[in-house]
């Protein structure tokens, strides 16, 4: 594994978008999916097909103190029992919609807004709202197809930087946010290459596997661990066209596949 060992911390993954690590002594969740297999259904949306069970559930993760949520209007980011789940955390932090449509206690963020967050064993964690873009092209075309999305980094002082994508298909904005962030110690990067065939005439919807690659160069990541590339129907992409596109780009010691469950 390239980088300094001594800053990388476990990622536990349960499929899909749904990640748990600590960090500065916080307990973060990123976009929780914890429902069973089966399909989901919104007027005039193509359907989304769940198709393998989570590796775990919500009563599995202990405390959670924050809850990264790249978008709560897609049933593969945010589910029913995900949903269920954000009641009992003290903090959920999405885009400025997201804030608004969930109410209790999500705060909706801009992009390059920040917030601190206090440590259990005192000094903070600063969380930044970063861009990401959900679908091929310029924001202003796909959001009103696909909606707001927002990414994060995590960065303190005597803590490794981490970048969490949300469902973000731009290098652009990935080049944007290494500007102010690079180099990244871990990249916990959305792929999978989703697609669907009548919805930007089928482009990745996320980043795909060579994409990922190419991001985790831009950022000059330490580690990626890649998620929301299991368990849905559309997505296109897995582990092995990840492992095929790290190595093609001499980057396969950065992958971290984390610990299941």
């Amino acid at each position: 594994m390239a980088g300094d060992a001594s800053n990388q911390f476990p990622v536990h993954v349960f499929g899909g978008p749904t990640a748990l690590f600590e960090y500065g002594g916080l307990r973060f969740l990123t976009d929780p999916t914890f429902d069973e297999p089966g399909d989901y259904q919104r007027p005039g949306r193509p359907v989304l097909t769940k198709t393998a069970p989570s590796a775990g559930s919500p009563a599995d993760l202990g405390r959670i103190d924050v809850v990264l949520l790249s978008h709560d209007e897609h049933a593969d980011n945010l589910d029913n029992s995900g949903r269920a789940l954000l009641a009992d955390v003290p903090l959920t932090l999405t885009t400025p919609g997201g804030g608004q449509r969930l109410g209790g206690t999500a705060r909706g963020m801009a992009d390059w807004e920040s917030v601190e967050l206090d440590r259990p064993g005192g000094g903070t964690v600063t969380v930044t709202a970063v861009p990401a873009i959900h679908g091929p092209g310029e924001r202003a075309e796909v959001e009103p197809v696909t909606g707001e999305v927002v990414g994060f980094v995590l960065h303190g002082a005597g803590l490794p930087t981490v970048y969490v994508s949300g469902d973000n298909a731009s290098l652009d904005v990935v080049q944007q946010i290494a500007e102010r962030f690079a180099p990244v110690d871990t990249a916990v990067l959305f792929a999978g290459a989703p697609r669907f065939p009548v919805v930007f005439d089928g482009g990745p919807l996320v980043l795909d596997s060579a994409q990922s690659a190419e991001a985790a160069e831009i950022l000059g990541a330490r580690r990626v661990v890649p998620v929301h590339y299991e368990g849905w129907a559309h997505f296109t992409e897995g582990r092995d066209e990840l492992v095929a596109a790290f190595t093609a780009a001499s980057l396969a010691d950065r992958l971290d596949f984390g610990d299941r469950g």
